[in-house]
């Protein structure tokens, strides 16, 4: 095939595992109970009288649907193409590939379409799904199409994205940190353009929306989920759309053709150069002989004492001190995951100030200080949520690859064999960890002062926000952590880790969307969403304790989808007190399930037991 053999073996051997249809079954699965849900709710709220009752509930559920298959696509095609190439640095492989016949294009794009195959089909297998829904009627073929259209070019836009950062970058969290702080630019530009921040649409004559769905996917495909009269022009369906293709196609183009060029220029990494060209220098200085290894040592021995620091120097250089607890030491007083990290901090600066200046321009206009999604969610939200998920993201994701870094770099046996003792090390990778990203904790808490000053949230919210962020920041670390140690599969630990946290998100949003669609009283809404939450309390569970079981893994699991919905209910009933108790007491008491087996069970989760009973 065109693309090469990484690609044709891909397409060969997954239909082979059970998870190729487990997959796309619990997606559509997930996908027609949500639909069932909201009819549950609509009928349990209001009555539906005619047909055209039905054809408004067709439309509401279709612009539900949409976003979120593209939320669902957008994560999963950045994080299957950054995970697909950091897989092979990690396990050494990828010098390998490159040693072999393999072109550039092969490499690249093979890559990068098997990563994404399993999620190419299955978003074709939702296709039958969302054409059902134009049964009920008001939403149209043509409308299914444009936003599978969106949706597609969305995910291969993304899923470049991560496979282009990752053939860059050497540390898997490096790639996983750039990738998702893109993501976060991408849809920040075109949410900027929606808003006609400084005026521009006027100038330029051209409508701010338009400019906006040829930028951002999730403004792209609502524009793609709305009717379009017919008028037997297709003026109205270019809006944004034929704008959204063109630029995703080539950007998809330049992103893939950059990484073709440069894929043998970033690899191998200057590690393993620098390995390459020591071996050589030994095996020349071998062949020389001894004698001629002995007058160059002596030769570079003399000219080093002639050297003004030699002359200088009145004794040996003392070494660092190291730490009582070395895990600790290494992850606060070294470059444990690269110096990159750096630029990884500089981006993340510049995302909290295009936060700053977002929540000052909308605590001073009028306009922009108004509620959004029925007036019930204030607008303010709608700016710190998104920078709240991309800091737990990052957190999450340097705490996943904290563990499984030192698994495939086969260091984590020889700590192992140490007298460390588990607090030592889950204790000493925790507040590394927080060390390391602690500009994901401080400037969220910057933020909701400002937010303070300028009016936007009275004292007693901002404390509440500020308490329920730094519990939510400690569950994502020690998530990370649990599920690191818990999965020998780095691809497979790093997509359930960030897919937790995603996932706990999403389905907030999905909830907050469906309960304001179908307005009605929030206590006859329960009812209806028991298999919705349900279902979630079960992924949580296979996720955290399905490996080590718990009491109060499982506790936890059944508790947080149920918490959080009681929470949601109650921020937008304006009962902020209860929400907050909520949301401190059901996630404090998760983190504190996921420590307490970390350290008390760490011989029996890592294998140290059964090592030492083989000895």
């Amino acid at each position: 095939m065109i693309i090469g053999p990484i690609f044709t073996r891909e397409a060969v051997t997954l239909p082979r595992r059970p998870r190729f249809f487990v997959l796309r079954t619990v997606y559509v699965t997930g996908l027609l109970i949500l639909m069932a849900t909201s009819w549950a709710v609509l009928a349990g709220t209001q009555w539906i009288r005619n047909v055209g009752d039905m054809a408004r509930f067709g439309a509401m559920v279709f612009q539900i649907l949409a976003p979120l298959q593209l939320a669902l696509v957008l994560f999963f095609a950045a994080l299957m193409g950054a995970s697909v190439v950091a897989q092979e640095k990690d396990r050494r492989t990828l010098v390998l590939l490159l040693m072999t016949r393999l072109t550039n294009h092969e490499l690249v794009l093979g890559k990068l379409c098997a990563g994404l195959l399993s999620l190419a089909v299955m978003v074709a297998s939702a296709v039958p799904l969302f054409l059902a829904i134009t049964l009920f009627g008001g939403v149209s073929y043509a409308q299914v199409g444009r936003v599978f259209c969106v949706t597609i070019l969305a995910g291969l836009l993304a899923g470049s994205w991560g496979c282009c950062v990752a053939f860059a970058r050497d540390k898997t969290f490096q790639t996983l940190a750039l990738t998702a702080l893109g993501l976060l630019v991408w849809l920040g530009v075109g949410e900027l353009a929606y808003w006609d921040v400084g005026g521009w649409s006027a100038r330029i004559g051209v409508e701010s929306s338009t400019v906006a769905a040829s930028i951002s996917p999730v403004r792209a495909v609502l524009a793609a989920a709305r009717p379009v009269p017919e008028t037997g022009t297709w003026s109205d369906w270019a809006n944004g759309i034929v704008g959204f293709t063109l630029v995703a196609v080539m950007v998809v183009v330049l992103i893939n053709g950059y990484a073709i060029l440069r894929v043998r220029v970033w690899n191998p990494s200057r590690e393993v150069r620098r390995g390459e060209r020591a071996e050589e220098e030994g095996a020349s200085i071998f062949v020389a002989g001894v004698e001629a290894e002995a007058s160059a040592e002596a030769e570079i021995e003399r000219r080093r004492m002639q050297h003004i620091d030699a002359r200088r120097a009145s004794g040996p250089v003392p070494s660092r001190e190291v730490w009582d607890n070395p895990v600790l030491w290494r992850e606060v007083c070294t470059w444990a995951y690269g110096r990159k990290v750096v630029i990884i901090r500089i981006v993340y600066c510049l995302l909290f100030a295009a936060v700053i200046v977002a929540l000052r321009a909308m605590t001073s206009d009028e306009a922009l200080t108004k509620s959004a999604w029925a007036g019930l969610v204030p607008r303010t939200a709608l700016v710190l949520a998104p920078f709240f998920l991309i800091s737990l993201v990052v957190r999450n994701a340097l705490a996943v690859t904290a563990i499984t870094n030192e698994r495939d770099g086969q260091s984590l046996d020889l700590l192992l064999a140490t007298d460390l003792t588990p607090q030592e090390f889950v204790l000493g990778k925790l507040f590394g960890v927080m060390w390391v990203t602690r500009e994901t904790l401080l400037l969220p808490l910057v933020a909701i002062g400002y937010l303070w000053w300028r009016g936007g949230v009275d004292v007693e919210g901002a404390v509440f926000l500020a308490v329920g962020w730094i519990v939510l920041d400690l569950f994502a670390t020690m998530l990370g952590l649990h599920i690191g140690m818990t999965y020998a599969s780095s691809r497979a630990a790093i997509g359930l880790s960030l897919g937790t946290v995603f996932f706990l998100f999403l389905g907030v949003v999905t909830c907050m969307a469906m309960m304001i669609s179908f307005s009605g009283s929030f206590q006859s809404q329960l009812a209806p969403f028991l298999a919705f939450i349900l279902g979630g309390s079960v992924g949580l569970y296979y996720a955290l304790g399905f490996r080590n079981p718990s009491t109060a893994i499982l506790v936890a699991s059944l508790l947080l989808p149920w918490m959080t919905f009681h929470a949601i209910t109650s921020f937008l009933l304006g009962r902020s007190l209860s929400a907050f108790t909520v949301t401190c007491g059901t996630y404090g008491f998760a983190t504190a399930a996921l420590l307490v087996p970390a350290i008390s069970e760490f011989d029996i989760a890592m294998g140290r037991t059964r090592a030492n009973e083989g000895e």
